[in-house]
């Protein structure tokens, strides 16, 4: 950190986007596939965020971005540890932002959908499940949009998803329920650790 700060002359943004993900049966999960979760998607945001600080205090301008994802507002079956970590994320920047207000530091939290990368190479997920991969700029995008207009969440994916598991977690459930053989299977070989 100090090394970036003396090399940029201070820092004004920090992006926490970390995601390593291991989908499937739980009880199939090893302790170092939900270790590996845990400590790339909440614990090392965490750290760094808590290293950062002194620097991103020396800002006029300074930000602090968690990308947490769509999982982290509604829990996807197979997905337990992964959504476990997004939405610990989520709660952290919740929780930052406001412990930081009135100090300088805008604190946004974006939840992306099923985005194009690598992580989503090994996914089996496409239309038949409801869901439409987002290219990485458009996340990009929105996410500077959210900077800009002082957003504190920015939502993308599917939001009647997150409406309905709000209004009526049930009723999710009851749909996934439905569509667990097929969940099951899309999800059995995703692995990006």
């Amino acid at each position: 950190m100090q090394a970036a700060v003396e090399r940029f002359g201070g820092l004004d943004i920090l992006i926490n986007n970390a995601g390593v993900v291991r989908a499937g049966h739980i009880e199939q999960e090893t302790n170092e596939e939900l270790l590996a979760q845990i400590e790339t998607n909440l614990t090392e945001p965490i750290r760094l965020t808590r290293v950062a600080l002194p620097a991103l205090r020396q800002s006029d301008a300074a930000a602090i971005v968690n990308v947490s994802s769509v999982f982290g507002l509604h829990g996807m079956a197979y997905y337990d540890t992964y959504a476990a970590t997004k939405a610990g994320i989520a709660r952290f920047g919740e929780a930052l932002r406001r412990e930081l207000h009135g100090e300088g530091i805008h604190v946004m939290t974006i939840f992306p959908g099923a985005t194009d990368t690598p992580m989503m190479d090994t996914a089996g997920f496409g239309p038949e499940h409801g869901i439409a991969y987002e290219a990485p700029q458009d996340i990009a995008e929105a996410l500077v949009r959210g900077l800009e207009n002082d957003e504190i969440e920015v939502l993308r994916g599917d939001p009647s998803m997150v409406k309905a598991n709000q209004e009526n977690p049930a009723a999710v459930d009851e749909q996934m329920s439905a569509m667990k053989p097929s969940l099951e299977q899309a999800a059995s070989k995703h692995r990006h650790l």
